[in-house]
């Protein structure tokens, strides 16, 4: 593979016309500078209460990843066709999209979207890459799946997740990370004044040790794809599949 480097968003969610143009400006200049992937967190353009045309944003999409055509642009998720939608473009094209399958309720989101019926993965450059979206993240067994099934070797996870629970958002990245032997990216929205005003975890990045990538910046992240560090415990070697409980009463 290569060493790469990755570009997280440190996004305020403002009106939907200056988060458009901000996009343009973010993403080109992300690239621009060098970054091989460039990520943006869960519904950055809207929040949860906005509204923006799925296709307007599309071709903003289009437009930004043409623009930078060796770049890998995962633009956070829009809602689409009743899915919280994550999406992915490189040259102008969507290469995968993912409709987030663990809806989080204490939001209202199962009232917004349907829950969506597949994970998701995709090849690129010689890499095989997961998509999770926020909430997902507390569910192993979907890491897991990408892991075993998927052959995954990187998981990007774009999130809407409160700065008072980074610990449990960072442990769990944490936790993928290390279980799977994957590297594990997580890109949150920094804030938010929708309605009324929401701080927003930080953006992590943790290798296949699940120890976490250090950045100067909090945006800017080399991953040394061709050295990872050694496996502890291959979960793909030594995973023993095992298809019953027992309860022992007393």
């Amino acid at each position: 593979m290569f060493p790469m480097k990755v570009h997280l968003s440190r996004w305020v969610c403002l009106d939907v016309e200056s988060n458009v143009e901000r996009l343009r400006e973010e993403g080109l200049r992300a690239a621009g500078d060098g970054a091989e992937v460039v990520v943006f967190p869960e519904l950055f353009l809207t929040g949860y209460t906005r509204s923006l045309d799925p296709q307007s944003a599309r071709d903003v999409f289009a437009e930004v990843s043409s623009a930078m055509p060796e770049a890998l642009f995962v633009f956070g998720s829009i809602s689409e066709a009743r899915h919280n939608r994550v999406t992915v473009w490189s040259g102008g094209h969507q290469l995968a999209f993912y409709d987030k399958v663990h809806l989080f309720h204490p939001n209202g989101e199962h009232e917004l979207w349907d829950a969506g019926q597949s994970y998701v993965a995709f090849e690129w450059r010689g890499l095989r890459v997961g998509l999770m979206n926020c909430n997902d993240i507390r569910f192993p067994e979907q890491a897991r799946a990408l892991k075993l099934e998927a052959g995954c070797n990187l998981l990007v996870v774009p999130a809407w997740w409160p700065w008072r629970r980074d610990h449990i958002w960072s442990t769990l990245l944490q936790a993928r990370a290390a279980e799977n032997q994957m590297w594990v990216v997580g890109c949150c929205i920094a804030g938010s004044v929708e309605t009324v005003e929401f701080a927003g975890a930080g953006n992590h990045i943790f290798d296949p040790a699940g120890e976490p990538v250090r950045t100067a910046d909090d945006r800017t992240y080399e991953l040394d794809l061709d050295n990872p560090p050694p496996s502890i415990v291959d979960p793909a070697e030594q995973y023993v599949e095992i298809d019953r409980v027992e309860i022992i009463r007393g």
